[in-house]
């Protein structure tokens, strides 16, 4: 097993999984914590199919410029991707605020709308003999981990560490709108703002997210880790930081898994996080934390 893992760590495409696949496990668990104790843990769910249909209309733009290189046509994509799903963000959370629309209301209606939308339209304009090939890369993350270039690496590195210095610099004000919004308005804090922030702090981590886990499963690496971590912590700190160590951990031993015995990385990385939430669930219960 260990021959195994060493001898595919010479490669350039394995190393660059393990690189991605810290940084996403990373950045996904940071603001976990902030959706499920906001009541609004769907959203990674419903950005993720907004994520998928704008992953649809880059495919067919490149398809349209005759893009050949691989390169640019990851760029194109991110270009047309990150900016529909920021802007989804915005608008869920501004729905999720309107008395006519609830939040989960909200969610659904992009949600449904956007994956409907999006596999039409990959079956209107496809030009790829493998539709279904490409459709199941794209919502289960089978091998779009494992087929990242340098370029799309250090993109993942520049954006994680956006990610991470935003929320570190706005710890205390993300944390105030987690706990009590009214009061934090109240106080003159601008949780509106700090809504947007989180807003699109969490449209990059799904784009982000999209090559480890596929559009499906990105929810499970946004929650799974904040939940555990939960069962054991209580506080908004030791929550956080137990959850990034665990959502790490996971992502690891997923991605290892993953390449021993052939399976899917996205899929095998879901499975170590729902193994461990068991893990850590028993764990508290023993402990008498939950």
């Amino acid at each position: 097993m260990l021959d195994t893992l060493s001898y595919y760590l010479n490669f350039n495409f394995v190393r660059y999984a393990i690189i991605v696949g810290v940084l996403i496990a990373l950045c996904s668990s940071l603001l976990g914590v902030t959706l499920v104790l906001k009541r609004f843990s769907f959203i990674g769910d419903g950005l993720s199919h907004v994520a998928f249909g704008a992953m649809a209309i880059a495919s067919i733009v490149n398809a349209t410029l005759g893009s050949d290189s691989t390169r640019t046509t990851s760029q194109n994509s991110m270009i047309i991707v990150l900016p529909i799903t920021i802007i989804s963000a915005v608008l869920l959370l501004w729905t999720g605020q309107n008395t006519k629309i609830k939040g989960d209301a909200a969610i659904a209606m992009i949600s449904v709308g956007a994956l409907a939308i999006g596999y039409l339209l990959m079956n209107i304009f496809s030009t790829s003999t493998n539709l279904s090939g490409d459709v199941c890369s794209t919502l289960f993350g089978s091998t779009s981990i494992l087929t990242l270039r340098a370029s799309e690496v250090w993109l993942c590195i520049a954006l994680s560490i956006v990610v991470v210095a935003a929320f570190i610099y706005f710890y205390n004000k993300i944390f105030a709108v987690t706990f009590d919004e009214s009061f934090a308005k109240a106080v003159g804090t601008k949780a509106n703002a700090y809504n947007f922030i989180i807003a699109v702090i969490i449209a990059v981590i799904i784009v982000l997210a999209m090559n480890l886990v596929g559009s499906l499963l990105v929810t499970a690496l946004i929650i799974f880790p904040a939940l555990s971590a939960m069962r054991i912590f209580k506080s908004f700190l030791s929550v956080t930081i137990c959850s990034a160590v665990f959502s790490v951990v996971c992502a690891l031993l997923g991605i290892f898994l993953s390449i021993i015995y052939g399976t899917p990385v996205g899929s095998t990385i879901v499975a170590v996080d729902m193994a461990g939430f068991f893990i850590f669930a028993i764990a508290g219960r023993v402990g008498g934390k939950s």
